[in-house]
This record gives C-alpha cells, structure tokens and sequence, in this order.
C-alpha cells in the first residue's frame, strides 16, 4: 500500500480537484492522509464531502508545511510514501508509474518521475531535465546534484515517494524554514539513499500566482541562512559526491539574485562571494557585476533572462 500525504492549508478551491486526481489513479492500492494545518477557510468542509474509506483527516495547529509533512509521515500505514500538494494533481497513471519504479528497483530508497508545469490559462510546458545518466524510459538517477544545477529540480515535492523509513532516517523535512526546506530534505535523501527515475511526465504543477499570499510573492531570503548552513554540512561530509560542489553554489548563487532584484547589495555581494568560492560560472560572474548597477538595470536583464 502506498499512503498519500497531503498538507492542507487554505486550498478551499483546489483541494477537491487535487483529490479526484488521486482518486482517479489507475493504482487503487492507497490510503490519503490529509493533514489540515489549521486551515480557517473551507477546505476541511471540501474534503468531508468525500466518503472514501481510504482518506484520513488529520487536524492540528497551523506549523507550517513541513510540520504537515512530518505529521503525515508519522501517520501513514504504508511502507511507500507519495506526497502531493493541496493545489497539485497526477495524471492517472502516477502511482502506477512509480510502484513499477519500486518493483524494478528495490534497493531504491527514493522514487522519482518527470512533471510539467500548467499555469493559471491552462497552458502546459514541460521541464527541461539535462544530464540524465541512463538511456530508456526509467533508470538509477546516480548523478542528482549534477542534474539538478542545469535542468528543472529533478526532485519536486508532488513527483517524489520515498521509502517510509529512509525519511524518517534523515529527519523529516525541516521545520521552521520557510524556503528550501524541500531541497534540504531532498539532499539529504540524495547522499543517503539512491533515487530511481522515470521520465515520463506523471504530475502536474499547477502554477497560479494569483493564489500566492503577499509573503510570497515579496519574500526576501532569511538573512540567517540555515538551508545554506545545512547544505555546507553535507558537503563537508560528502565532499566526493559529484556536482556537490556547483550546488552549494547555485543555492547561494539563488540567494545572490533575489537580493540584487531587492536592492540590498551588501547582503548580494555576500551571497555571490560565498558562490564563487565553490564554483565559477559566467551567470555568477554576471551576478557580479550587476550588484554594482543600479536596481532598475539588473531587474532589466533578470526580466529578458527569462522570456529567453
């Protein structure tokens, strides 16, 4: 059996639909386990109408989504866990899809597939995964920090089920963090374990904007970088493992350009230092140059960056 997490915060209007796109799974050996994070909208009233024996409600105190996480692995039955987000869905062969990964490759402690992403018109747009170290449909991502510095992250919350125990092995997903706290978790699973992956694309991510909270969508990173503090352990510890390097780098380098677009150059030129120092690349040394430009140019070339 494998049990579906679900965090649930303030969804009222997609939790219905990311419901039915588990329901509609052409694997039907499943539990859900919603874990309501003290939603204060309709949400939990959505997911009442629904009388399938196989979904469990789950209350407690608003603690965030890894504490709603880390709840739902606490209470799930089922040695494989799939978790899914309140506003996601699956194509209906996902879980068939990554229970064939399971049986194929058993030593896995982490299964993965490919995913697309749909925005708020309807429009879909698949990732751009580069450096796949196998030739086929599925095969043993041996190489995932290498991937993960120039594709889509090959790892994304809704497209991931992992072995009950090996999450359990590396804590759960860090409470208190409001940004990364995914990528940690994923790390830590990468250094651990071995991911088995699938490219074919089994979920969706539903990107609608209009639905990020004004946090969001002004979030300035934690000046107390604990992601950044815990990315550094891993690779102290894990210093061979390939690509490690380049993506301590590209996290503090993702730092660097949120704060160039915020104005703050000192706390840029921090981040951008740190990069360089454990890996060089022309988009750093770029990100270099723009902390001494005025704001106005540098979000000029992050906006023509990404229509490119």
């Amino acid at each position: 059996m494998i049990s579906v997490v679900i965090p649930l915060y303030n969804k009222e209007k997609q939790i219905a639909h990311t419901l039915k796109s588990v329901l509609n799974q052409t694997f039907q050996d499943f539990e859900i386990v919603i874990v309501d994070d003290g939603s204060t909208d309709g949400s939990v009233a959505e997911v009442e109408k629904y009388s399938d024996s196989r979904i469990r409600l789950v209350h407690q105190q608003n603690a965030g989504v890894s504490a709603a996480r880390n709840r739902g692995i606490e209470e799930a039955k089922g040695e494989l866990i799939a978790f899914l987000d309140a506003d996601d869905e699956w194509k209906p062969e996902y879980l068939a899809t990554q229970y064939h990964l399971y049986q194929k490759y058993p030593d896995c402690s982490v299964y993965a597939c490919n995913y697309e992403f749909r925005d708020s018109e309807g429009k879909v747009s698949p990732t751009i995964i580069r450096k796949i170290p196998f030739v086929g449909e599925d095969g043993i991502l041996s190489n995932y920090f290498e991937v993960a510095c120039c594709s889509h992250p090959p790892l994304w919350t809704s497209a991931v089920m992992v072995k009950k125990q090996a999450i359990q092995a590396v804590g759960g997903f860090p409470v208190g963090i409001k940004s990364g706290e995914d990528l940690l978790t994923w790390a830590r699973l990468a250094v651990n374990g071995v991911i088995a992956f699938s490219n074919l694309s089994m979920a969706i991510f539903v990107r609608n904007e209009a639905l990020f909270n004004k946090d969001q969508q002004q979030r300035t990173p934690e000046i107390e970088d604990i992601v950044g503090k815990e990315f550094f352990n891993i690779y102290a510890e894990n210093r061979t493992v390939r690509g490690l390097n380049s993506y301590l780098a590209l996290w503090h380098k993702m730092r660097t350009r949120i704060f160039i677009e915020k104005g703050h150059r000192q706390l840029a030129l921090k981040e951008c230092l740190i990069s360089m120092k454990y890996d060089i690349n022309i988009k750093i040394l770029v990100f270099f140059v723009l902390i001494f430009l005025p704001v106005s140019f540098s979000k000029k070339i992050f906006r023509y960056s990404n229509t490119q």
